[in-house]
């Protein structure tokens, strides 16, 4: 412990081994401020970083901040948190919302995009800023609308709509609210006839695993089937304490699900995904989706080529047990969802065509 906090603000020099398991501790010291990177920033130009950070804040919790390792700006936990130039540059034909969420919102901040399902962005606070984040529009802007507002008007549309048999609640990061803040929203919800499934995204079991406690456990139990949602991007970020806050939510009867962006530099190796992909499954944690990253303004510097995605999926795919496999997609805007990129492979294709025979007997 005492190495780990050698890299963090000297805010948290004293920390007690209680506080640092404490996430209202962690989230209250979260590092905002770039002069306390020092040690960790390497060569980056501190005033350029600081010009970043007043359009796109920075927020990284001390847990999080202390899987980076020091002197390396290659580092992949340090890339997912830390602001660099590049997020400033929008020469590149990219949108701040890159989804048209904002054109699909029947009341502020849900978003109905496809019959059976919406979105409710519940917040638009998070543990840690991903600089990676489909969402970075929110981060600056001051959020005007009461918490208890915002929820009856998605409660009542939800209400309303009888053909919404899911909801997702989203953000931000709804593990950020307190408990009872928590489950009033979800109570409203499961009090909906024809809602039939909860779903929560949240990232918290990577950022700020000490969030997933008991209480909350026994809360969101008694609103199954919820399922959850969060986002491991590199296997230095399956650790025993992340891994304790995935097998909390699994104890309780809620399974949790894996949803990971490819992002240049950081997973988008077939060896890094493969491990990645492999530390999941040990942790009894489902690999769901791998999203190709976003055309989101602020991002263009994590995407990768699509064609590239597709050859190192095909690689894993041929390594490694179903159980370990996420769909590759995009994303689009619309209703038109996900569309899967590994039926893009060549080899896919070609190993389809041999077989064809097979399918032929049954036509």
């Amino acid at each position: 412990m005492k190495e780990l906090r050698k890299k963090l603000d000297r805010s948290c020099v004293n920390a007690t081994a209680g506080d640092w398991r404490d996430w209202r501790w962690q989230f209250k010291n979260r590092v905002t401020k770039i002069d306390a990177l020092d040690g960790l920033a390497g060569n980056r130009n501190k005033d350029e970083i600081k010009a970043v950070a007043s359009v796109y804040p920075m927020a990284i919790t001390p847990y999080y901040l202390s899987l980076i390792q020091e002197h390396n700006e290659k580092d992949p936990v340090f890339a997912q948190c830390v602001p660099t130039s590049l997020e400033t540059d929008f020469s590149t034909g990219i949108a701040e919302d890159p989804l048209d969420e904002d054109t699909h919102m029947p009341v502020p901040k849900l978003v109905h995009r496809y019959p059976d399902r919406c979105l409710a962005m519940v917040t638009e606070t998070c543990a840690v800023f991903c600089r990676h984040c489909n969402r970075k529009r929110f981060w600056s802007r001051p959020n005007h609308i009461n918490l208890k507002a915002r929820f009856q008007k998605m409660i009542r549309y939800i209400a309303a709509s009888p053909q919404i048999r899911e909801v997702i609640i989203s953000g931000g990061d709804p593990l950020t609210l307190d408990d009872a803040v928590l489950e009033n929203l979800l109570a409203g919800l499961r009090d909906i006839p024809h809602v039939e499934v909860l779903r929560i995204g949240s990232r918290v079991p990577v950022v700020l695993p000490m969030r997933v406690t008991k209480d909350l456990c026994r809360m969101l139990k008694r609103f199954r089937p919820l399922w959850l949602n969060t986002q491991f991007n590199h296997p230095r970020e399956i650790t025993p304490e992340a891994a304790r806050a995935c097998q909390m939510l699994l104890d309780a009867g809620i399974p949790v699900s894996n949803q990971s962006v490819l992002l240049k530099g950081i997973n988008d190796s077939p060896d890094i995904m493969k491990d990645l992909l492999r530390g999941l499954q040990k942790i009894s944690v489902r690999p769901y989706y791998l999203f190709h990253c976003d055309p989101a303004r602020g991002c263009a510097h994590f995407r990768t080529d699509p064609k590239s995605g597709v050859a190192m999926m095909e690689k894993i795919w041929r390594q490694c047990s179903g159980l370990c496999l996420p769909q590759y997609v995009l994303d689009v805007p619309g209703s038109s969802g996900k569309i899967p990129l590994n039926i893009m492979s060549p080899a896919l294709q070609k190993d389809l065509k041999k077989h064809q025979h097979y399918f032929d007997k049954f036509q």
